[in-house]
């Protein structure tokens, strides 16, 4: 159902939105290319069914995402192009990492068990100095230029493209 908020068009995104576009593109082009090395793994015809449904999905998420990209502030462009993988990889782990923070922070506040709560606690603490290590190292080799935007959309574009280029 499409709503109509009757909301000027504008010609640029705000930080905030473009941020949000970012997160969303990052996390669906990772996800898109583990389905889709998994799936040539998988036998099963229903669970193969499922995983193509899922994979339509998020192809067609990060296509319909990717046309707001030229919205976003452009102070000045960044042109590089990688063909490794490293990227794709240290993201997956980033995603799983950040994941676990959330996770783990969720499942405090359901706990009623203070020993539980001890553990889970120092399991979170773990989860976030394991995050800042993967996101340093991703940084560290321009993998995550999280204080240049125009790197970062690159970044997103180039692992999108591949995302949803990979084959299946």
């Amino acid at each position: 159902m499409e709503h109509n908020y009757a909301r000027p068009q504008q010609q640029l995104l705000a930080w905030h939105e473009t941020m949000e576009v970012h997160e969303l593109v990052a996390f669906q082009s990772i996800g898109l290319m583990t389905l889709k090395k998994a799936y040539r793994e998988i036998t099963d015809p229903e669970l193969k069914k499922l995983y193509r449904q899922a994979m339509n999905g998020l192809s067609k998420n990060i296509s319909e995402l990717l046309r707001f990209y030229p919205m976003a502030p452009k102070p000045d462009r960044y042109n590089g192009n990688r063909n490794d993988h490293l990227p794709f990889y240290s993201g997956d782990l980033l995603g799983l990492a950040k994941t676990s923070v959330r996770n783990y922070a969720i499942a405090i506040t359901e706990t009623a068990t203070p020993a539980l709560r001890n553990v889970l606690t120092q399991q979170l603490l773990r989860a976030i100095d394991t995050h800042a290590n993967i996101y340093k190292y991703m940084y560290e080799k321009g993998y995550y230029p999280s204080y240049n935007l125009n790197k970062l959309l690159k970044n997103d574009v180039n692992i999108a493209n591949k995302a949803l280029s990979e084959p299946i």
